[in-house]
């Protein structure tokens, strides 16, 4: 079986990608305020946890991009007899970039909201002894130089409490 850090993010993964899930939450946003963004595929969403540079030197990654990773693991024994009972930290690191700095800080916002969108209509029972009960945390990165001219990133963390043997 996969270490659980990495099925934790495979399924998130999931989530995201089964019937290019973000991308059809974000045209319906999009066509709700009248705004272009950026279309993500299934191909960009990927488990890494490289920073933007190194995803853009090593990995040639495109833009936007989700990089979903596992980014903590506590194991709080609230089960006694598991030998897993706690929660694991699901981070979707979320990456947009244009020519324009408030292009970037546009998109950047309807990108976040579809993630979150898709967290909210998905708490419960993810399988594999994964259970996501709607807590996340979102942190939003300024603009920088970078990418396609700027480039901005949003972190969006959330827990997965865990019940396994």
């Amino acid at each position: 079986m996969l270490p659980l850090t990495i099925l934790a993010a495979q399924k998130l993964s999931g989530l995201l990608t089964n019937g290019d899930a973000l991308q059809q939450q974000l045209n319906e946003l999009a066509s709700v305020c009248n705004v272009n963004v950026p279309a993500i595929t299934s191909a960009q969403v990927v488990l890494s946890s490289a920073s933007a540079d190194t995803a853009d030197l090593s990995l040639q990654l495109t833009y936007p991009r989700v990089c979903l990773y596992s980014s903590g693991l506590k194991n709080t024994q609230a089960e006694k007899f598991r030998s897993f009972s706690g929660s694991v930290l699901v981070t979707a690191e979320i990456w947009a970039s244009g020519n324009l700095a408030s292009d970037t800080d546009q998109w950047i916002h309807f990108y976040v909201e579809g993630v979150t969108q898709i967290l909210s209509q998905n708490i419960g029972d993810w399988g594999d002894g994964l259970f996501f009960s709607g807590t996340y945390d979102v942190q939003l990165q300024a603009p920088k130089a970078g990418g396609f001219g700027y480039v901005e990133s949003a972190k969006v963390t959330c827990s997965v409490n865990v019940s396994r043997n």
